[in-house]
């Protein structure tokens, strides 16, 4: 119930609180893979805070501020994708994603990603989608451009990290670009 199909094994799902088991098992899948990258808030560590980082989305989506929906890959919550922020009235969102090392580089995330800017641009009228990285995230920056982003540019040593402050890159897709893509496909990047 509730589903969109992306592929004949993937499915996108929105990923309320009550999946938070399956969320935390996602996680324990990804930790060592996607903890480098992400925010150390979203990697739950227990079942309370599993919920709690599903929660925050449930509360950002009812406050249309925010969203999260998972991929499903032959009914295993393999990643998923976000609104990490949403402001319709300002017509700025940006998109995220993680998926664990077995469901990479298996075509799942693009599609998704795609799926729910689409929905922001064409359904929500959001001007600006913004995608933001580690300069150090190869596969996420090669993701954004296969996508259609453009680099905006480098927000140097925004973060302090593991190794250093991070220097952060901007990418972007504007709705008239967005636009005009052949349907289905991501705008050309010039």
């Amino acid at each position: 119930m509730f589903a969109l199909p992306l592929t004949e094994d993937v499915e996108l799902r929105p990923l309320d609180p009550w999946r938070a088991e399956e969320f935390l098992a996602n996680l324990d899948r990804a930790r060592e893979h996607i903890q480098p990258w992400v925010a150390s808030s979203f990697v739950a560590t227990d079942l309370p805070s599993a919920r709690a980082v599903l929660q925050r989305y449930a509360d950002r989506w009812a406050s249309d501020s925010g969203g999260i929906w998972g991929l499903w890959w032959r009914g295993t919550l393999v990643g998923g994708v976000m609104f990490v922020s949403f402001d319709a009235t300002l017509g700025v969102c940006e998109v995220g994603c993680w998926v664990e090392p077995a469901a990479q580089g298996r075509g799942i995330v693009a599609p998704a990603v795609r799926r729910i800017i689409d929905w922001a641009v064409r359904e929500r009228g959001i001007q600006r989608v913004e995608w933001r990285t580690s300069a150090d995230n190869t596969r996420s920056k090669a993701l954004a451009g296969r996508l259609g982003l453009r680099l905006d540019g480098t927000l140097r040593q925004l973060y302090p990290g593991p190794r250093g402050r991070i220097d952060l890159e901007v990418w972007s897709v504007l709705a008239d670009e967005w636009l005009a893509a052949p349907t289905g496909s991501s705008p050309t990047v010039h």
